[in-house]
């Protein structure tokens, strides 16, 4: 089972900093500083996820159309340790029925699809190697979502934001303006995902400047989504399990109320995961919860 991972990944280490114990009067650098803090972190003999979600239907709308699917587990014996997780949120748009049925169905299509390619490697002894590669088995799945909402709910669509874990790699597939981020124990907050959005289409083109992309009066107009137009090309991309820091993937609901600045000190403040999202929830309610609110957090330890 881990040649199996190995030939997915390759042999390629990711090595962790190296506290630095030379005294000096020169300020930190922001590596120093994230290397310091990470010493500090309680060691775990194996490598392993942890996750949490909320959710919350907002202030201002009536019916949730944002659908959620949080998967995490970790396998570890005589071998090394495989942690696989999976995360997707969806926001649903076209009405309280079909916005609810376009998300329900990305997250169970792809969840669905993605599971089913794994469950033989992970609770099974593997035979044979899996003939996609992660970034196909994902687009394969976004692919069957769209087709199945424009089938079955013709109008409606979705955002979708999926990460799947497999050891210390994320597979992300995206469409719309749902969010991946990591967050740093040092203060960054850095997006994985680019929105689909007309408002982030101008602003690439030079259209808008900063202040105008926050008072922009469409900024939840989308270019892309499930369901929506008869070709679809998702964002799917492979990157390293981001150290020394959480893995977070939301909704408009939440980014688009909170700024960054909140959002870090939240979740470095927080005990655990769950009260991180408990307390992201709240305070997007308390700034008027405009829009439904979905967060997951995820970290990988060890």
């Amino acid at each position: 089972m881990a040649d199996f991972f190995r030939k997915l990944f390759g042999s390629k280490e990711i090595t962790k900093p190296k506290v630095v114990d030379n005294a000096t009067t020169a300020p930190l650098t922001d590596q120093q500083i994230s290397s310091i803090i990470a010493s500090q972190l309680p060691k775990y003999e194996i490598k392993q996820l942890i996750s949490a979600v909320g959710q919350s239907v907002g202030k201002q709308r009536e019916h949730n159309e944002d659908s959620v699917l949080a998967l995490t587990s970790t396998i570890a014996g005589s071998s090394e340790s495989i942690p696989f997780g999976l995360y997707i949120v969806a926001d649903g748009m076209g009405g309280h029925q079909f916005g609810e049925v376009a998300s329900n169905a990305a997250i169970r299509l792809i969840g669905g699809n993605i599971t089913k390619k794994f469950h033989s490697f992970l609770y099974n002894m593997p035979s044979q190697a899996l003939q996609e590669s992660l970034q196909e088995v994902m687009e394969t799945s976004i692919m069957d979502a769209h087709q199945f909402i424009q089938r079955e709910a013709p109008g409606s669509g979705t955002t979708t934001t999926a990460a799947l874990v497999l050891g210390q790699q994320i597979t992300i597939g995206h469409v719309g303006d749902s969010r991946a981020y990591a967050v740093y124990l040092d203060g960054r907050i850095e997006p994985l995902t680019r929105d689909h959005s007309l408002v982030k289409r101008l602003e690439e083109l030079g259209h808008l400047n900063k202040d105008e992309v926050e008072n922009f009066p469409h900024r939840n107009v989308l270019i892309k989504a499930l369901g929506q137009g008869e070709t679809l090309e998702a964002d799917i991309f492979t990157v390293p399990f981001p150290q020394n820091a959480t893995l977070m993937i939301c909704s408009d609901g939440l980014w688009g109320v909170i700024n960054e600045k909140d959002i870090y000190r939240i979740i470095s403040e927080a005990p655990n995961l769950h009260r991180a999202c408990q307390q992201l929830v709240e305070t997007a309610n308390a700034a008027g919860g405009p829009d439904n609110i979905t967060v997951i957090l995820a970290q990988l330890i060890g």
